[in-house]
């Protein structure tokens, strides 16, 4: 683990290096329950919350059981269903996170894609992040550890792309009402469940009249998904 994440004065969400952080503003997701965990049951029993993080580990892995499951009976027309509901889900987080606040106007578009990243990865996704600006056109991050790693199979990060692609459409429709053209597009270079030591991202501004390259991708994903799914179904079968 990078010794930057050894900090325990602050909480692992609440700083970044650059001073225009500072006038970032974001609204916690789920903030009801948030609020009653902190302060009548963190504050009060003795409830361990590391385990939130087994809790979660059973529903994540759940989704990727309802996934397969789906396509492998439904086929493409299910895929789409449980794609369709988790970027729904993915779009209510991204909004829930603007909600109410408004970009500074001395920050940069990039500055705020990758402060929205920040929030994306280190609240909504419990992860461990390095993130960096590059340029005005560019930014990146590291996800140092992130909750699915230890298992999670390479292929079943796919799942995350849904509830990504949600985020990402809130993210678009904010800036818009905001008055910003903020195109952007997301790839991956390294994962963890692939024998990475950090899972790699690079966020690009997109053009709008060329397809995004993380939907792109989740398109060729879902394929070899089906494809998957069919010769598993041709396996039981015989």
């Amino acid at each position: 683990m990078k010794s930057k994440h050894d900090d325990k004065s602050t909480k692992h969400w609440e700083k970044r290096s650059e001073k225009s952080w500072e006038n970032f503003t974001f609204r916690q997701p789920y903030q009801k329950g948030l609020t009653r965990l902190r302060e009548e049951v963190l504050g009060k029993t003795n409830f361990d919350p590391a385990t939130l993080w087994q809790w979660g580990t059973m529903q994540a892995m759940a989704i990727i059981e309802i996934l397969k499951s789906v396509e492998g009976k439904f086929g493409a027309e299910g895929q789409q269903i449980i794609f369709e509901s988790l970027k729904r889900v993915g779009y209510d987080v991204g909004k829930q996170i603007t909600e109410g606040t408004d970009i500074p106007e001395d920050m940069t578009n990039s500055e705020w894609i990758s402060f929205f990243a920040t929030v994306i990865n280190r609240i909504a996704y419990a992860s461990l992040e390095s993130p960096e600006l590059e340029s005005e056109s560019k930014a990146n991050f590291h996800i140092d550890w992130c909750p699915h790693q230890d298992h999670y199979k390479a292929f079943d990060c796919r799942v995350q792309r849904y509830f990504v692609q949600g985020m990402i459409e809130a993210a678009v429709d904010y800036c818009k009402e905001q008055g910003r053209d903020n195109i952007w597009d997301v790839a991956f270079k390294t994962t963890i469940p692939s024998g990475n030591e950090t899972c790699f991202f690079e966020i690009q501004r997109g053009n709008p009249d060329e397809a995004r390259k993380w939907s792109e991708y989740t398109r060729l994903i879902e394929q070899k998904a089906l494809e998957i799914a069919a010769k598993k179904a041709g396996q039981e079968k015989e």
